[in-house]
């Protein structure tokens, strides 16, 4: 059977069910995000304990993605990213009536563990199913569908709750994320090149650990936990110094600091031909070096300049995360649902700990702290890269992908 070819139905309907996808996932996964603060002024929280209404789910969501990618190689990956997505849309709809704190805490952990299904599975699906020659595209748009997903349901939080309130805010994001869904359902064609197997907990276990041997693999799991903590801290706690002096911006104002995600829209797309043309790796330093250059920017205090740097971190940290995604399909030979599973485990730990760790480093040094955990971050990403010996077995098998 063929793979999905660029240029047909198949293939629109597929980029169009991926994007919605993305869109629906990282709308609801990054809902808290902007009422941060607002979370710890109403709840008489700390900025590192509002952040756990993140980090809760990012960490479950992380756990859970071996559990949805294994059992994706069992019952299929259309009827599991099906009952992800339309699963976390209700529970975004119940979290708008939580009566505290905790309560939010427990249905984000619930929300977590049905979200992996989607990111789980995704990337296995594009990889087994559409032509090699447009890996890198498709991937691009999925990612795209994730930036758009995050940028508009922050923006749609922040506005919401700033004329109304926060519960409405998170209701609206549950029911566009039922919407999203049926779209996912409908568009999506079935899988071509899926063939089922039985579930064996022993040939997970032995899969896990044979990617993990692998140091090409290792590296860029490795990069994705840090790029990914990266990103996360910088617009956890962006928001708390904007509505600080000496900005003092609105909630509604701060929202729209998320339409810098429109550059990842871009950048994943643009950086996924260039990776297709000139090679992953290359590609790949010079997206995290984007990343570095763009939060040193961020410690000017001209809100201009500010945001110049919020958008080059912004457009390095998409380009990475959609160059390494459709790298370790290339790199994987066998079990690729856990391949993408344990890449993106690493990635949503790394968000949890970048995300709640940024907390410290803001209520201990303020802005500069964040920046400086960030950049060490980044640092150490860069030297994995180009320092590991395993760098030219990873140019050798892309060479000969």
């Amino acid at each position: 059977m063929s793979y999905i070819q660029k240029g047909t139905r198949e293939f629109r309907h597929a980029s169009i069910a991926l994007f919605a996808g993305g869109f629906n996932t990282f709308a609801i996964l990054y809902c808290t995000q902007p009422l941060m603060p607002y979370l710890s002024k109403e709840f008489g929280i700390s900025p590192t304990m509002a952040s756990l209404s993140l980090s809760v789910t990012t960490c479950t969501l992380a756990v859970s993605m071996l559990i949805f990618g294994s059992l994706s190689e069992v019952l299929g990956r259309k009827p599991i990213m099906c009952f992800s997505l339309f699963a976390s849309s209700i529970l975004a709809v119940l979290t708008a009536i939580v009566p505290n704190f905790n309560s939010m805490l427990v249905i984000r952990c619930l929300q977590g563990f049905v979200l992996a299904g989607l990111p789980a599975i995704a990337m296995a699906y594009i990889s087994e199913e559409i032509d090699k020659s447009s890996l890198g595209l498709v991937m691009g748009l999925y990612i795209s569908g994730n930036s758009i997903g995050g940028m508009s349901g922050r923006i749609i939080i922040g506005v919401i709750n700033d004329f109304f309130n926060w519960r409405l805010a998170l209701a609206v994001i549950g029911i566009l994320g039922l919407i999203s869904s049926f779209l996912f359902w409908r568009k999506l064609p079935l899988s071509k090149h899926f063939e089922a197997r039985s579930f064996e907990i022993k040939n997970l276990i032995k899969s896990s650990f044979n990617h993990l041997k692998n140091p090409n693999l290792l590296c860029l799991y490795c990069i994705g936990f840090l790029i990914m903590g990266s990103f996360v801290s910088l617009y956890n706690f962006i928001g708390f110094q904007l509505i600080e002096r000496p900005y003092n911006l609105s909630q509604t104002l701060v929202s729209f600091i998320f339409v810098i995600y429109i550059v990842g829209t871009f950048s994943s797309t643009f950086m996924g031909r260039l990776a297709d043309k000139h090679g992953q790796y290359i590609m790949l330093c010079i997206s995290i070096f984007i990343m570095l250059f763009g939060i040193s920017i961020t410690l000017n205090v001209s809100l201009l300049l500010k945001i110049i740097g919020i958008a080059l971190l912004t457009f390095g940290f998409f380009a990475g995360h959609s160059i390494i995604s459709s790298w370790i399909g290339k790199i994987a030979t066998h079990d690729k649902a856990q391949a993408s599973s344990l890449y993106l485990l690493f990635y949503y730990v790394g968000s949890s700990v970048g995300g709640t760790a940024g907390g410290t480093f803001w209520s201990l040094y303020g802005w500069e702290g964040v920046v400086i955990m960030i950049s060490c971050f980044l640092a150490v990403a860069f030297f994995i890269l180009i320092g590991l010996s395993s760098v030219l077995k990873l140019i050798k098998i892309e060479n000969h992908g």
